[in-house]
């Protein structure tokens, strides 16, 4: 599961090597920050669904990473934004 949302959010442009990096370093944050695959899932669709209320986006370009630093762990988001939707005028 942790695979297909690394491939999903990261592509297949990186090196193999590269890539099993950054699946190391995901499972590893995961694991302290107590995060499951399944929380991961539901966030990045909760996310996409709130954007794509007033975005278009390029749902094939998606980028979720956690930055951890010595004190703190940091969530960001990153997507390519197509166009802004039309707000309705009620």
């Amino acid at each position: 599961m942790l695979n297909e949302i690394v491939k999903k959010l990261f592509g297949n442009k990186k090196s193999s090597s590269a890539t099993a990096k950054n699946r190391l370093k995901f499972a590893l944050i995961y694991d302290k920050l107590e995060i499951s695959d399944e929380i991961l899932k539901n966030l990045q669709h909760d996310i996409v669904e709130v954007i794509s209320r007033y975005f278009e986006i390029d749902r094939d370009s998606l980028e979720l990473n956690i930055n951890k630093s010595k004190d703190s762990s940091a969530l960001t988001f990153n997507t390519p934004i197509l166009s802004a939707k039309k707000r309705k005028t009620s």
